[in-house]
């Protein structure tokens, strides 16, 4: 007598996780950003760093490591390269020395708004979806995030 297999483990089992589905298209995305923000000589990190502050200037240390879910011990080298790079501003907070000011130097600006005008498009063309399907999971694939990491946090 034989054993059928589960429906589960049928194909890659693998591709019955959800987590395993949202590494693997993170990786795709990793190989589909590469050679667009090599051209600007950015690092994906980089370049969401910069497309943050460009959305708010003066933005604190604290506050872009929130919004791009990442520690400060993370942060500080990857805004010490922007610096260098003349990209990106790193001030004290005049009421708090504490507190670092983020923002981008004009040519920082600049930057942004030239990767802006053409990697979202690229982006979109590489997923073959139309926009108001990638809008549309874009909501979900957050609220999944936002969810779990009220999970982990309690």
């Amino acid at each position: 007598m034989t054993k059928s297999v589960p429906p589960a483990y049928e194909g890659n089992p693998l591709d019955q996780f959800l987590c395993f589905s949202v590494y693997a298209a993170g990786l795709a995305f990793n190989r589909v950003y590469k050679p667009l923000l090599d051209r600007f000589d950015l690092t994906y990190p980089q370049y969401l760093a910069l497309v943050a502050l460009r959305g708010q200037d003066g933005q604190t240390v604290k506050e872009l490591g929130a919004k791009l879910h990442l520690e400060s011990n993370t942060l500080t080298p990857l805004f010490k390269r922007l610096e260098a790079a003349g990209l990106l501003t790193r001030t004290r907070d005049k009421q708090d020395e504490r507190v670092v000011r983020l923002g981008l130097t004009p040519a920082g600006a600049k930057l942004t708004d030239e990767a802006l005008g053409c990697v979202p498009t690229s982006i979109l063309e590489a997923t073959g979806m139309e926009a108001s399907d990638l809008k549309s999971l874009n909501d979900k694939v957050a609220a999944l995030g936002a969810a779990l990491r009220n999970t982990a946090s309690s």
